[in-house]
């Protein structure tokens, strides 16, 4: 089970207002802001997440990592059609429109979007419809 995942961004302002808009439709939200006077590293960290449990975690006091990606559960396939929307919205970049993936397994079902900095985000419902 994840329990969280950090990633290493290189702007707070427009990483938190892309993920903030982009993980409504998921149910995510912004839950906790850590400034550099909170943080081991000196940086500011957000954490997103639900029921007051952040497990989705952006960070400036890093070198944004190369490979990176992070895949988000989706309710249903509408929840990753409003993912997509939402996150295109937010200023990401498509990398994979709304659709089964079958080579994974027949009912799965995700869309791909890289964020400000480039990470592969995905949100990905395994149910049939």
């Amino acid at each position: 089970m994840l329990d969280h995942i950090g990633i290493a961004i290189s702007n707070i302002a427009r990483s938190e207002a892309f993920y903030a808009a982009a993980l409504v439709p998921l149910g995510i939200t912004k839950l906790y802001e850590y400034g550099p006077d909170k943080t081991d590293s000196g940086g500011t960290a957000i954490g997103f997440g639900k029921d007051k449990m952040p497990f989705f975690w952006v960070g400036d006091n890093e070198r944004v990592g190369e490979g990176t990606h992070v895949a988000f559960t989706a309710a249903d396939r509408a929840g990753v059609d409003a993912f997509y929307e939402a996150a295109m919205k937010a200023g990401g970049r498509d990398n994979g429109a709304p659709g089964l993936r079958s080579k994974y397994h027949p009912n799965y079902y995700a869309a791909f979007v890289l964020d400000p900095d480039g990470i592969n985000v995905e949100a990905v419902s395994h149910k049939p419809e």
